[in-house]
């Protein structure tokens, strides 16, 4: 075992995925994570400080990159645009790894009440980082927080339609995200 081979943390992510899936979340001991990645358990505990933490391995990097395309976005983009903007510039970032995983996660997080919550916990964390980088823009606060919100289910959904297409396919996750804004757009007009 290297012990500082490269792709560690991914490989981690991978193996946790993979044993969350197979034997369930509460039966898999870090050790194990460990040993399916080919790292020692030091290395697991530099990547991350818990098991639980590997499925939001990169939302740090995604909060990032979703307030990174808001700021960015024109500054006469209303606060959806400027959603479009930031969701256009994290969907970006994912790639074939995720697209591969999805499915895996998605099923070992419907199998944990803890991985549940976790989700959820992200989903609020998201909608949080997107509001504040509206009203940094000078969008009015319950506006914001409504396009932050619309944001992560336009994120969210869009991920999903991604994640169950073709996974040889070469679409990027970007037009999913920003068909699903559209839609939620859309359907939010006719709320009247």
């Amino acid at each position: 075992m290297g012990r500082w081979e490269p792709g560690a943390r991914e490989r981690l992510v991978v193996a946790a995925v993979d044993l969350f899936t197979e034997q369930g979340y509460d039966a898999t001991t870090v050790a194990q994570i460990a040993e399916r990645a080919g790292v020692t358990k030091s290395t697991f505990f530099r990547h991350f400080p818990d098991k639980r933490e590997l499925l939001v391995a990169g939302q740090e990097t995604l909060s990032r990159l979703l307030t990174e395309g808001i700021a960015d976005a024109p500054a006469d983009a209303s606060p959806l645009e400027a959603v479009a903007a930031g969701l256009e510039r994290a969907s970006s970032a994912m790639g074939p790894m995720s697209r591969e995983l999805a499915p895996r996660l998605k099923a070992a997080v419907a199998a944990s009440a803890e991985l549940q919550e976790r989700d959820a916990l992200k989903s609020v964390s998201l909608a949080a980082a997107m509001t504040t980088a509206l009203v940094a823009r000078g969008i009015p606060d319950p506006t914001a927080a409504l396009a932050g919100e619309l944001g992560v289910l336009a994120f969210k959904r869009g991920y999903a339609q991604w994640s169950e297409g073709d996974r040889d396919g070469k679409d990027a996750l970007a037009g999913y995200t920003l068909a699903a804004l559209d839609e939620l757009r859309a359907a939010s007009a006719s709320l009247g």
